[in-house]
């Protein structure tokens, strides 16, 4: 038998985070240990804010499934005992890390991966303000090599954002993410004046739920799903709608299904992304294993914390560093 116990806290952000609808000042996450009496396996959930997923929620899945998980479940049975979110998250990541550290077998090749994980270009985001503001944090990611711009739906002061964004780091990759804020009559005009500031990646446009508004739609610009796309049953109707699938552990339940994920979003012609949700760096590790299968990597989450934990992931001229002492190991 394994014995689970649950922690949870509250993380600090060094300064409010704003996107399309919600600002966020903390965030809740719960953390899972699985102990066997001689080796732990961690987990980190935060859940999904738009889903409902807050602690409480995540605390109940736990409960629920408390007795089937202490029965060691493997991680394929894990995913029919919980439903995706944050929960299942946690304790996935836990029976990963329990099972590397009984074995002695690093997480990356319990995953399939060939060769060590590298560090891997991921994107820092910018959270919604006035333009001057967000060019003053653009340049503060003075070594960033891809940045992300939370837009709100305001299509006149989103773009004047992205401009600002761009004259202030001409060098770097950019993307926006428009946290559904748009409706569909207002993407001709969004794509068009996104088109001079090579941006390269728009992602959620629409609501969760309006999906069926893309049918057709031709964009100049890549278009990713990320609040429309949870798990993996969602991956085939992104064809035709999405270009990108935006993977996040904390919407799918964990590394297991988000494997699955990007393989299936691969046979399908979809390109990968790997995204988080704000959370320390054992939330983090997981998703670097994923990341070295994606085509963009979105996992900067504990930039935002006021505190993180340590030992901590590393950001280093535009890289993420993931060793495995923080996790997986």
């Amino acid at each position: 038998m394994l014995r689970l116990s649950t922690e949870s806290a509250t993380l600090r952000l060094a300064q409010p985070f704003r996107i399309s609808g919600y600002v966020f000042e903390t965030a809740e996450v719960l953390v899972v240990t699985l102990d066997d009496g001689t080796h732990q396996g961690r987990g980190e959930g935060a859940g999904a804010y738009y889903l409902g997923d807050d602690l409480a929620r995540m605390l109940a899945d736990v409960e629920a499934a408390c007795a089937a998980v202490e029965a060691r479940p493997t991680r394929e049975q894990l995913r029919a005992l919980m439903p995706a979110g944050g929960a299942r998250n946690a304790v996935d990541a836990a029976l990963w890390e329990l099972e590397a550290r009984r074995s002695g077998t690093p997480v990356w090749r319990l995953a399939g991966l060939s060769e060590p994980p590298r560090p891997i270009v991921t994107t820092f985001t910018v959270s919604a303000d006035t333009p001057e503001a967000m060019a003053a944090v653009a340049r503060g990611y003075a070594r960033a090599r891809s940045i992300k711009v939370k837009l709100t739906g305001e299509l006149d002061l989103d773009l004047a954002r992205v401009a600002a964004i761009r004259a202030a780091r001409p060098d770097v990759w950019l993307g926006v993410d428009g946290n559904q804020g748009f409706a569909r009559g207002e993407l001709d005009a969004l794509v068009a004046g996104l088109l001079p500031h090579d941006v390269s990646l728009l992602e959620q446009p629409l609501a969760r739920g309006a999906e069926a508004e893309l049918d057709g739609y031709r964009s100049a610009i890549p278009i990713a799903g990320d609040e429309s796309l949870l798990t993996l049953d969602d991956i085939a109707s992104a064809v035709g709608r999405f270009d990108v699938v935006n993977i996040k552990l904390d919407k799918c339940g964990g590394l297991t299904e988000g494997l699955l994920m990007a393989a299936e979003a691969r046979r399908l012609g979809l390109g990968v992304m790997v995204g988080t949700m704000i959370g320390t760096s054992l939330a983090t590790a997981p998703g670097f294993v994923l990341g070295q299968l994606a085509d963009l990597v979105d996992l900067d989450g504990p930039t935002f914390l006021a505190e993180d934990r340590a030992p901590g992931v590393r950001y280093d001229d535009g890289l993420l560093y993931a060793d495995a002492e923080v996790w997986g190991g």
